[in-house]
C-alpha cells in the first residue's frame, strides 16, 4: 500500500515536471517568434528607408516629380484659359444681349410716353365719354367706340411688351454679372496656377544648372541615365518577346549579326524622313563631356526643336507604348515589323494611344522638354532586333 502511494506520488511529480518543461519551453517559442517578426519588421523598415534615400538622391526622381507636376499645371491652365474663353465669349454674347433689349425697351418707353400724353389730352377734355355723346349718328358712334377699344388694346399689348422686355432686361444682365464673377474667379486659379508653374519650373532650372556646374550631381545624372538606357533595353527586349508571341512568331535562335534585312522598314535606310524639323545636336555613339571628362554611349539622336513642333512616324507601324519612362520623360515606341523599332522621346503631347496603327508621317506627338536636360528637343531611336542603329545613317541626307 505504502508501494502504491510512492509510486503514484513520483509519477504526479514527474507529470508536473514534465508540464512546467512543456510550457518553458513553449514560452521561449513564444520568444523567438517575437524576435523573428521583430527581426523582419526591422529589414523591412530597413528596406523602405533605403529607398527612400535613394528617391531623394535621385535627380532624374527629381527631375520626373517636378517634369509631371509642370505636365500636371500646364494641363489645368490649358483647361482654364479655354473655360476663360467660353465665359468671356458668353459675357460678350450677354452684353450684346442687354444692348440690343435695352434699345428695344427705349423704344418702347418712347411709345408709352406718346400714348400718355395722349391719354392725357383726353382727360383734360373732360375723358372719352363726352366725345362718344357728342354726336346723333350711332354708325359714328360705334367706329369711335372700337377706335378707343383698338386703343386699349394697343395700350396693353405695349405695357406688357415693356414688361416682358424688362424682365428679359434684368435677367440677361444677372447672368451678365454671373458669368464676369465665374470669369474674375477663372482668372484668378489661372493666376495661381501659373505662380505654381512658375516656381516649379524655378526649382527644375536650379536642378539642371547643378547637374550642368557640379561634379558631383553630373556624375550622379550619368550614372543614373546609364541605368535608364539599360531599363530601356529590358523594356524593349520586353515588349519584342510581347509582340512575338501575340504574332505566334518563334524567338529567334540567335542575334543575327549580319546588316539587317532590306525589307519594309529596312528598305528605306537613308531615306526615312525625320521625325521632326530640327538639327542634330547630340550625335549617336561615344561620347565624353567635356567638362568632367565622363564617357557615355548614346543610344539615338537628340534633335533640336522648338516646344510644340510636330513629331512624325518615320514609317507606318503600330504604337506599343506611350507613357512616361524615367530618364526619357514622355515616350512613344513604334513597331515596324520585321524586328524594327522606332522611339520618339521628350515629347511634350502624346497625340496616339497604344494600339494604334499610324502612317508614315502622320504627327504622333510635339516636340517637349518632358525629361530632357537640355530644353525641347526630341530624342530619336531606331533599333533592330532591340540593338540601337544609327538615326543618321537611316533617315535621308538634308541640304
Amino acid at each position: 500500500m505504502v508501494l502504491s502511494v510512492a509510486v503514484g506520488t513520483s509519477l504526479l511529480v514527474a507529470s508536473i515536471a514534465s508540464g512546467q518543461a512543456r510550457k518553458g519551453e513553449d514560452s521561449i517559442s513564444a520568444e523567438q517568434r517575437k524576435l523573428q517578426q521583430t527581426e523582419r519588421q526591422l529589414r523591412e523598415e530597413r528596406r523602405k528607408a533605403a529607398e527612400a534615400r535613394a528617391r531623394e538622391s535621385s535627380v532624374l526622381a527629381e527631375l520626373e516629380v517636378i517634369d509631371k507636376r509642370l505636365a500636371n499645371k500646364q494641363r489645368e491652365i490649358a483647361r482654364l484659359d479655354a473655360r476663360m474663353k467660353r465665359a468671356a465669349s458668353d459675357v460678350q454674347s450677354l452684353r450684346s444681349e442687354v444692348v440690343q433689349l435695352e434699345t428695344q425697351r427705349a423704344g418702347q418707353q418712347a411709345a408709352l410716353a406718346r400714348r400718355l400724353r395722349a391719354m392725357y389730352k383726353v382727360h383734360v377734355q373732360g375723358g372719352a365719354l363726352p366725345l362718344l355723346l357728342a354726336g346723333d349718328d350711332p354708325t359714328a358712334r360705334a367706329a369711335a367706340v372700337r377706335h378707343l377699344g383698338s386703343l386699349a388694346s394697343l395700350d396693353a399689348r405695349l405695357i406688357q411688351e415693356y414688361r416682358g422686355t424688362s424682365d428679359r432686361l434684368q435677367d440677361r444682365r444677372g447672368r451678365e454679372e454671373a458669368r464676369q464673377r465665374d470669369l474674375a474667379g477663372l482668372r484668378a486659379d489661372a493666376q495661381r496656377e501659373q505662380a505654381e508653374v512658375d516656381a516649379d519650373a524655378a526649382k527644375r532650372r536650379i536642378l539642371l544648372a547643378k547637374v550642368r556646374d557640379e561634379r558631383a550631381y553630373h556624375e550622379r545624372m550619368v550614372g543614373e541615365l546609364t541605368e535608364a538606357a539599360r531599363r530601356l533595353e529590358a523594356f524593349i527586349r520586353d515588349l519584342q518577346a510581347r509582340q512575338r508571341r501575340l504574332a505566334r512568331i518563334p524567338p529567334p535562335s540567335k542575334p543575327r549579326t549580319e546588316t539587317p534585312p532590306a525589307v519594309g522598314f529596312g528598305n528605306l535606310r537613308g531615306r526615312l524622313p525625320w521625325p521632326t524639323e530640327g538639327r542634330v545636336v547630340s550625335a549617336f555613339g561615344a561620347q565624353v563631356h567635356p567638362r568632367f571628362g565622363t564617357r557615355t554611349f548614346r543610344n539615338g539622336v537628340d534633335i533640336e526643336g522648338g516646344e510644340g513642333r510636330d513629331v512624325a512616324a518615320v514609317f507606318g507601324g503600330h504604337v506599343v507604348y506611350t507613357g512616361w519612362f524615367k530618364g526619357y520623360g514622355n515616350l512613344i515606341i513604334l513597331d515596324h515589323d520585321n524586328e524594327y523599332y522606332t522611339l520618339y522621346a521628350h515629347v511634350a503631347d502624346i497625340l496616339v494611344k497604344e494600339g494604334d496603327d499610324v502612317k508614315q508621317g502622320q504627327r504622333i506627338g510635339t516636340v517637349g522638354d518632358t525629361g530632357s536636360l537640355e530644353g525641347p528637343r526630341l530624342y530619336f531611336e531606331v533599333r533592330f532586333e532591340g540593338k540601337p542603329q544609327n538615326p543618321e545613317q537611316w533617315l535621308r541626307k538634308r541640304g
